[in-house]
């Protein structure tokens, strides 16, 4: 169990991922509270103002990093929420199997999110 424990841990140990999700909450909040500040305190904001913002290299980078941020504080927090409730104590001898289903589709959603994210601030 270990092993499995090692894997499908985001950190190495819980102290680890406690601290990568209160770093990752960080930079999310830094992220909305600049988003929503430039929204209210740009003058003229629409598409252009959006655009210009989103063409400077800087933003697309810190843009990239909150995404990575939602990722990981959401594969911890998910991990975190599937070992706990999906345990062979409450569903029986295939909870390990039903466990292991329901963190490889969540790991396939985070990589498509992030290819997606990745294509969108970078894509042509």
């Amino acid at each position: 169990m270990v092993v499995v424990r090692t894997v499908t841990s985001f950190g190495r140990s819980g102290t680890f991922d406690w601290l990568y999700q209160r770093v990752t909450a960080v930079v999310l909040i830094v992220y909305l509270l600049f988003i929503v500040g430039f929204i209210f305190l740009t003058k003229d904001f629409g598409y252009q103002a959006w655009s210009e913002l989103f063409a400077q290299r800087w933003m697309r980078v810190f843009s990239l990093v909150a995404l990575l941020s939602v990722i990981i504080h959401a594969w911890i927090g998910l991990w975190s929420v599937v070992t706990d409730y999906i345990t062979n104590r409450v569903m029986g001898g295939k909870a390990t199997v039903l466990r292991l289903f329901v963190e490889a589709a969540l790991a396939v959603v985070a990589v498509l999110y992030t290819v997606w994210g990745i294509e969108i601030l970078w894509g042509v």
